[in-house]
């Protein structure tokens, strides 16, 4: 007995063994599918390949020489700098920084740091100012006597790290030897040296989102300008990031969909594409970042979500509206492809008195701008489609178009970053009103000081209560008054562009449970008018469909349908396949929690399909919205 006890104990042990083998080979081998970045980073590489003298960051000799010989004739990089010499004069006004905690966070002192660096240092660089060194000097001064930069939210520690090394390295052979000693002792101990606590927040070492492009770019910066004070850990460092990177830029695959959003491809982006041009003019190569798969595609994702209303395409948490200045992120594109279409010149042709406070690594970008070539113009698609994490398709009108037509639907799951209970969801604009939004996003702080879990996704999670945040919030398919299921992707399975795009999305594994069958279909069936099309299959457990739009438009309930007036403009919604059933309008202003978003004039449209008036449990829902 003793014997088969162990015969069995050892027979699952070694099934267990083998599992275990076969899991790791198949993560090994998961790994290895992922593009790599070229890495031949080491100590004796660093020695020979670094740039020993001048400006390593962004600029070097050469590229300086390029930026000052176009700052004569370009009228570009003319303005965009008169509008950083404005920014300088506003930053000398105020007082120096102060370690102010808000919540969790330094962040927004980390970002001030890395904003006044920039603009500063590309005065400094270009003006020679003893002024100016002298602000810049007491800056670093004042934040590398900081206790530390915060390293329980490592995004702190990044963006401080790059701000004091474009600020030492910019302004070096002119600072103080006792601020550069003070300014490379600081970046590598509150800088490099807390990213290897494994104990503190490292998980973003190989994460697939914002901070792992963030955060490796601040050790980057922090690891070229200390090398030659600890080489061993610049090499260590560097090296990490080229092995890492990878993991968040396979985020963009297949398509250049940024899975979190418009506002935060800017904010991951601009920290990779500061990465490339650092690599570049301190190594005189990029490792081949510019060229890893789907980064230069995602720049027509940044232009396609950009509506004629001047409002994002603001999926996840996405910011609502854009500002008026040139996007200095999609600059960097235009320099590496010579696409016109990138480069938004009228935006940094206007009045530099009216561009305000200028992106944080403003300096930094007039650097790329004045690399931009022009080799063609090709514009983005009128109806496109990416495929990925969130998958989205957009149909829009030529910028000649008098409807300005504007169509941003989307699948996708809760659990993607940043992600929301949207699958299926949709904005519409037309005559430059948007007229089905999206609840957009919610200031973190307001939220997570109060206790609230915000960053939890399991399916029964406080993070879905929020309007921004379920599909109550989003104009879609709620059934039995339920939320979605938090990890059923939604995919579109069929897109044709052409004169009549369409697109159709798979929701059913949204409604795991709730529904047999889920399928939304999206035509522009006219230049100005949106079909949407639902085909549902009831189960036993359905008892309510609701279909929903959300929006900010004064609503007229009409006979199979309704009339939306909004700005001076009307929008006919239409109830084609059902127009015995009444449209029902919910008040969301004020939203149903005190923690919500208050949005004004929020309303909720609803058809609503008892599953008793089903023929065998199935319908299609067909809605029109179509404008005057």
């Amino acid at each position: 007995m003793l014997f088969k006890k162990n015969h069995y104990a050892l027979f699952f042990m070694l099934i267990f063994l083998l599992s275990t083998l076969q899991k790791s080979s198949a993560q090994e081998k998961s790994l290895h599918q992922i593009p790599q970045l070229k890495n031949p980073i080491t100590v004796p590489y660093l020695q020979k390949m670094l740039k020993k003298k001048g400006p390593k960051l962004v600029l070097n000799s050469k590229i300086e020489k390029n930026l000052k010989k176009k700052l004569q004739t370009d009228p570009v990089i003319q303005n965009l700098y008169e509008a950083i010499k404005l920014n300088a004069i506003e930053i000398q006004k105020q007082p120096f920084l102060k370690r102010d905690i808000e919540g969790r966070r330094l962040l927004h002192i980390s970002r001030e740091m890395l904003y006044r660096m920039n603009i500063l240092g590309m005065v400094y660089r270009i003006e020679k100012d003893p002024v100016i060194l002298k602000r810049i000097e007491e800056e670093i001064i004042t934040v590398c006597n900081f206790i530390d930069w915060n390293p329980s939210h490592y995004l702190d520690v990044a963006e401080m790290a790059m701000a004091v090394s474009f600020g030492l390295d910019w302004a070096e052979d002119n600072l103080s030897e006792s601020t550069i000693e003070l300014a490379k002792a600081s970046l590598i101990e509150k800088g490099i040296k807390p990213s290897y606590n494994k104990k503190g927040n490292t998980g973003w070492v190989g994460s697939n989102n914002n901070w792992n492009q963030v955060c490796h770019g601040g050790m980057i910066a922090a690891s070229i300008v200390t090398a030659d004070k600890n080489p061993q850990l610049a090499a260590k460092t560097i090296s990490r990031a080229l092995d890492s990177i990878p993991q968040a830029l396979i985020s963009y695959g297949p398509d250049g969909v940024y899975p979190e959003g418009s506002t935060y491809w800017t904010y991951g982006t601009s920290f990779t594409v500061i990465t490339a041009a650092m690599f570049e003019s301190a190594f005189n190569t990029d490792f081949g970042l510019a060229e890893f798969p789907s980064l230069i595609e995602s720049a027509n994702f940044k232009l396609l979500t950009n509506t004629p209303s001047g409002w994002y395409y603001n999926f996840a948490d996405c910011g609502d509206k854009r500002s008026k200045q040139g996007d200095i992120t999609l600059a960097w594109f235009a320099s590496k492809t010579g696409n016109k279409s990138f480069f938004e010149e009228d935006r940094f042709l206007s009045p530099a008195k009216e561009m305000g406070k200028l992106p944080r690594y403003a300096g930094a970008g007039l650097v790329w701008i004045s690399q931009f070539k022009e080799k063609g113009e090709q514009k983005a698609p009128e109806a496109w489609k990416g495929d990925g994490d969130n998958p989205i398709v957009i149909f829009k009108s030529p910028e000649s178009d008098p409807y300005k037509y504007y169509f941003g639907g989307k699948g996708g799951r809760g659990t993607v970053n940043h992600g929301n209970m949207d699958g299926g969801s949709f904005i519409f604009e037309l005559n430059d009103v948007r007229w089905s939004i999206d609840t957009g996003n919610q200031r973190y702080h307001d939220l997570e000081k109060t206790g609230f879990n915000l960053w939890e996704r399991c399916q029964e999670c406080e993070r879905w209560t929020l309007l921004t945040k379920n599909n109550f919030g989003h104009s879609t398919i709620t059934v039995n008054n339920q939320h979605h299921v938090v990890d059923g992707k939604a995919e579109i399975i069929d897109f044709k562009d052409g004169e009549i795009p369409e697109a159709t999305i798979d929701l059913s594994a949204a409604f795991k449970g709730q529904l047999e069958d889920s399928k939304r279909r999206f035509v522009k069936d006219s230049p100005k008018s949106l079909l949407i099309e639902d085909t549902l299959v009831a189960s036993d457990s359905t008892n309510l469909i609701t279909w929903q739009m959300l929006t900010v438009a004064d609503i007229e309930i009409v006979d199979g349908g309704a009339i939306l007036h909004q700005d001076g403009k009307k929008l006919k919604l239409e109830n084609l396949s059902h127009p015995e059933l009444t449209l029902s309008v919910i008040s969301l202003d004020p939203s149903p929690l005190k923690l919500d978003r208050q949005i004004t004039g929020l309303k909720r449209i609803e058809i609503r399909i008892p599953s008793y008036i089903l023929e065998n449990q199935k319908t299609t829902l067909r809605v029109r919205l179509s404008g005057y």
